[in-house]
């Protein structure tokens, strides 16, 4: 294609659980290219992404990510900050403030593009 493809912001929608709206602007088989959107207070199902590693950008508001043996370890991410989610990786995204998180995604690899779980020792 020797054109430039343009997709307008549109509303997001599910699937993705209770207080979580994704839309992907690109797909191919190996890449994955969209915006989620996480409701204040949501919490994600434990899950993680197959064989596709995620890179991701925080446009605003906040997020924590669990996961871990129990899913005892936590990190933070806000508005400004890029993060990296290894493929395998069991985590579940938690909104704990009282405004919506608005984050920019990319997964790059093979598969479905998320695999829910029963937990992080699963």
């Amino acid at each position: 294609m020797n054109r430039i493809e343009v997709v307008p912001r549109r509303t997001v929608g599910s699937p993705g659980g209770a207080g979580f709206g994704r839309a992907p602007a690109f797909e191919t088989e190996t890449v994955r290219f969209g915006e989620t959107h996480v409701r204040a207070g949501s919490t994600s199902p434990w899950h993680h992404h197959g064989l596709r590693t995620l890179y991701a950008f925080v446009v605003s508001g906040e997020i924590a990510i669990e996961f871990g043996p129990r899913g005892n370890e936590r990190v933070r991410v806000a508005a400004g900050d890029f993060f990296r989610i290894p493929a395998g990786l069991v985590h579940r995204d938690v909104n704990p403030t009282d405004e919506e998180a608005v984050v920019v995604n990319a997964m790059i690899g093979e598969g479905p593009a998320t695999i829910d779980v029963g937990g992080p020792d699963e």
